[in-house]
């Protein structure tokens, strides 16, 4: 036999060989918990195509203990999604438009039964928000959110749709609720639930850009983090919270120009951001003893009685000595008839670390840094940042 001949044969066999293992299934022979970590890198619409493969991958992708939508969806089919499968969701993440009440509530109750870790819902309003279409949507009324008794986590951007707190059942696990762009259905109904009673795990609230809340009263024994930011029409703030450690507020009671009401029980507090109007007469934070960051906000050019400023040169002399001050120093972009109002600022604490914030817009800012480094002298350590915008979009009203 020649050498050629020899080598054909060899080459037949190997073809096939490779065509008898190109028609054996061997990934279903894999474990589940192999499968579901394969199953997880594909879209959650991909992987429960998948069940038209076999018997072997019929139910495989009910599995899975992350399920993602990133487009809107037939809501019964999120609904049916949920309901296919048992295991607890650590994940569960959904993104829709222009959703209506009625779809939301169409499987937000499934998902309260699974979700055993962070639920993220995401609804983007694609109209405009004229007054009309305010009044509008506050007639198609309000979902109501379940009671999530096993997830950790909430995090839901709604787009101004209605929503309503449930009127019992306790979020026994819940540490993190985010809420932005929302809006709310019973006033005091938010206080109620992220309190204690209902509430015992929560440590951080965030509550940001929503409309409908007249007052919030909060009393938690567990919250370390609160950011109130931007909460339209509030008119008082009350917060009795033994164990809050960060305490965040920006354009809450300026925005509609409201006397600005707080009083924040928290004797352990040791970062404080306010950005808001301030009265001492009331607006009651505690002796503030703790504090060890502040951060405030300063706009270089305005007029006299210009609300923030007054805020800030209110709240520096209640403290003596701080370690660290965030400074933002705000520079209009157009400045005609302004005064410069750097020099009403005439002292600050005693510093350590000093975060100097400058927003200047083209406009020369050496003039009020150097101002600042000269009532502070005293400091060790110096961190400066050009911003090229305001940060959180502070209202200069």
């Amino acid at each position: 036999m020649s050498m050629e001949q020899c080598g054909g044969e060899v080459t037949a066999k190997h073809a096939k060989s490779s065509d008898d293992d190109a028609g054996e299934d061997r990934l279903s022979a894999l474990p589940d918990d192999v499968l579901v970590l394969i199953l997880l890198r594909l879209e959650t619409e991909d992987a429960a195509r998948t069940c038209v493969l076999s018997n072997r991958w019929r139910r495989l992708w009910t599995l899975l203990p992350e399920l993602r939508f990133d487009a809107a969806l037939d809501p019964h089919f999120l609904r049916d999604a949920l309901s296919s499968g048992e295991v607890p969701l650590r994940r569960f993440l959904v993104g829709t438009l222009d959703a209506s009440p009625q779809s939301l509530a169409a499987w937000l109750p499934a998902a309260a039964r699974r979700v055993s870790g962070k639920l993220v819902l995401v609804n983007v309003d694609q109209k405009s928000t004229t007054a009309g279409e305010e009044a509008e949507a506050s007639e198609r009324g309000a979902v109501e959110l379940p009671c999530f008794e096993k997830a950790n986590a909430i995090g839901l951007e709604l787009g101004f749709l209605g929503l309503s707190m449930p009127p019992a059942g306790v979020f026994a696990r819940l540490t993190d609720l985010y809420l932005h762009s929302v809006r709310f259905h019973g006033p005091g109904e938010l206080g109620d639930m992220v309190s204690s009673p209902r509430c015992p795990c929560l440590q951080k609230l965030a509550v940001c850009d929503v409309q409908g809340l007249d007052s919030i009263t909060i009393d938690s024994e567990s919250l370390q983090v609160l950011e109130l930011n931007n909460l339209r029409g509030v008119r008082r703030i009350t917060a009795v919270a033994p164990a809050l450690e960060n305490l965040n507020l920006l354009d809450c009671f300026l925005t509609d120009q409201n006397q600005p009401v707080a009083d924040i029980s928290a004797s352990p507090l040791k970062l404080l951001k306010w950005m808001d109007t301030y009265d001492p007469y009331s607006v009651h934070l505690g002796s503030m003893e703790h504090i060890q960051k502040l951060a405030i906000f300063f706009s270089v050019y305005g007029q006299h009685g210009f609300t923030h400023n007054n805020a800030c040169l209110l709240l520096l002399p209640r403290f003596k000595a701080i370690k660290d001050l965030s400074l933002t120093l705000y520079i209009l972009p157009e400045m005609d008839n302004l005064q410069y109002m750097m020099e009403d600022m005439t002292v600050l604490p005693d510093v350590t670390f000093l975060h100097l914030i400058v927003t200047a817009n083209r406009h020369a800012f050496g003039a009020c840094s150097f101002h600042v480094l000269k009532i502070c002298s005293g400091i060790k350590r110096l961190r400066l940042i050009l911003s090229s915008q305001l940060d959180s979009e502070v209202k200069l009203l």
